[in-house]
């Protein structure tokens, strides 16, 4: 099952988003809803840092298995049969800029992780971006709600 929150194919692409108006201003803290809208990712404050974890999916069934889509690309054995639903897929985005976070991000589609950042792109927009060597590209959130 491919869920597509991140960084697949292209890596990412572009959309633009919903109202902020329970955003906590200037920060993507709360739930996202991803350009394809077959996940939402909660981002919270972890530390000095911010974490996004997948809190909804579109398809939480796996069609082929009758159960919930597993993490079944990841690299490390001991993650293999975890939920999609509930992976923390940044924990450790740091500020690198006004508005801007950087670290790395996960993606269950290809069970690798990625040099990534959040940009606010406007009151409900978030830039997500990504870089796999040279190849970068981005996709854009719309702000679902805290």
């Amino acid at each position: 099952m491919m869920v597509r929150f991140g960084l697949a194919a292209a890596l990412l692409v572009s959309l633009a988003g919903s109202s902020a108006m329970a955003q906590t201003a200037g920060t993507p803290i709360g739930t996202w809803l991803t350009q394809a809208g077959d996940a939402k990712i909660k981002i919270s404050k972890c530390g000095a840092a911010l974490c996004g974890k997948i809190v909804w999916l579109r398809n939480e069934i796996d069609p082929q298995t009758g159960r919930p889509a597993i993490d079944d690309k990841n690299p490390i054995p001991a993650l293999v049969g975890r939920p999609v639903k509930g992976i923390t897929i940044f924990n450790d985005m740091r500020p690198s800029a006004p508005g801007k976070w950087s670290g790395q991000i996960y993606n269950a589609d290809d069970g690798k992780t990625y040099i990534s950042s959040l940009l606010m792109a406007g009151p409900g927009v978030l830039r997500v971006e990504g870089c796999v060597g040279a190849i970068c590209g981005g996709e854009t959130w719309s702000f679902a709600g805290k």
